[in-house]
């Protein structure tokens, strides 16, 4: 209804999402691509994590510090410059998260020349497998890889040896890659598992809206069938009464009967109808559906109406037409005879109905042109779509038009195995 507030749509990853990073709450966030113009809002989570990595890069940075005062041949301007780029690229850690294949890039050359810029390196690299596909990872972590015997050859480690301190550095990048690609490949599960569940979200309510609208349209076909069968004759003798003001007594209480009988059937039927709307069960509630036994009484039905109707019945085992067939079958027949009465008045309507387990079952309708003038009566114009609709989802088909004598005729085949 239009003064229903909306739904407020259910968080991505309900509970404690301060314990989550911000790319995994943020729905419009691409893990292979940056986006410039927006980052998502940094959780508690965030500030935790930058923090250690910021204090874990200082940490490593003033370890090395008393590596580079130690190194004998190493010039104290080299020494104060190598102490300066570490506290910067420490302070840069902190632009991990907006540039990170930009920061890791940087620090290649950075930490060639710094050694005290090495924590914030590692850092940069770790960051750069978990928010970069491999592929970025690979040529900054080959860079690292292939610059490290040179830098050792040129700086070597006062208390390792020189194939250990290569070994080391090379097993310690391949560790922190490693690492970040598992927190890759971990958010990436969860990002699955985000967009899974949104995609069933979203086929659940179309599933939903399509049965609805498959509902509407199968209630709204079976009012037509039923209530248009009922109300036509309701229109007929009340067009008789009307224009025969002079009919015989016999006749008004005849048609004054069929005019209550039928009035009595449609709000009968209206009744099932809410009903079943109302339970959601149409086969356990209110009378049974009709099925082929039923096309008989419909017939007399019409008889009694005034109509002329042959009915031209083949089928000798009637009870072992399944259900569904005999019932889609009965509206057709009900249909058409209700069109018929409406729009060919007093011409002879002849309904045959043959088949056999195998062959399926045909129903075709016949009428010819109506012998007098017809009077306009309302209609909805939508009853031959319907019978085509039932047809179809009947597993059959339908054929409907005028013939050659000026007459209309429908002609439907149903399957029956």
């Amino acid at each position: 209804m239009s003064g229903d507030k909306p739904v407020p749509e259910p968080p991505t990853f309900p509970g404690r999402s301060w314990l989550l990073p911000s790319a995994l709450l943020d729905p419009d966030h691409d893990p292979d691509h940056g986006q410039p113009g927006r980052r998502p809002k940094r959780t508690p989570r965030d500030w935790v994590v930058d923090f250690t990595c910021f204090l874990l890069a200082v940490f490593i940075g003033l370890l090395a510090v008393e590596t580079v005062n130690n190194e004998p041949d190493l010039p104290p301007a080299h020494a104060l410059l190598d102490q300066v780029l570490g506290a910067l690229a420490c302070a840069a850690v902190w632009l991990r998260r907006r540039w990170p294949v930009g920061l890791a890039v940087a620090m290649v050359p950075v930490c060639f020349v710094s050694n005290t810029a090495g924590g914030a390196g590692l850092v940069a690299l770790f960051t750069l497998a978990v928010h970069r596909p491999f592929r970025y990872v690979a040529w900054v972590a080959a860079a690292s890889v292939a610059l490290t015997p040179l830098f050792f050859w040129l700086r070597p480690d006062p208390d390792v040896s020189y194939p250990w301190a290569v070994f080391l550095a090379a097993l310690l990048t391949a560790a922190i890659v490693g690492w970040g690609m598992f927190v890759r490949s971990k958010r990436q599960l969860m990002l699955s598992f985000r967009d899974r569940a949104r995609r069933a979200e979203t086929e659940a309510a179309l599933r939903a809206e399509q049965a609805q609208r498959l509902a509407r349209e199968a209630m709204a076909r079976e009012m037509h069938d039923v209530l248009a069968h009922r109300l036509t004759l309701l229109s007929v003798h009340a067009g008789a009464l009307e224009f025969r003001p002079d009919a015989p007594q016999a006749e008004i209480v005849r048609a004054a009967g069929v005019i209550r009988e039928s009035a009595h059937e449609a709000l009968q039927d209206l009744r099932e109808i809410i009903g079943v709307l109302r339970a959601g069960e149409p086969d356990d509630a209110g009378r049974p559906q009709p099925t082929l036994a039923a096309l008989d009484t419909l017939v007399s039905e019409s008889r009694e109406a005034g109509m002329k109707v042959v009915l031209d019945h083949h089928v000798t085992d009637r009870a072992a037409v399944p259900t569904s067939v005999g019932r889609t079958a009965y509206r057709i027949a009900q249909e058409c005879l209700t069109n018929a009465r409406k729009h060919a008045p007093g011409a002879e309507v002849t309904v045959t109905v043959s088949g056999a387990p195998g062959d399926g079952l045909t129903v075709s309708v016949h009428n010819p042109a109506a012998p007098g003038e017809v009077p306009p009566v309302p209609g909805s114009g939508q009853g031959l779509i319907g019978l085509t609709e039932r047809a179809t989802l009947a597993g059959g088909r339908l054929d409907h038009g005028p013939e050659q004598d000026g007459g209309f005729g429908v002609r439907a085949w149903l399957p029956w195995a």
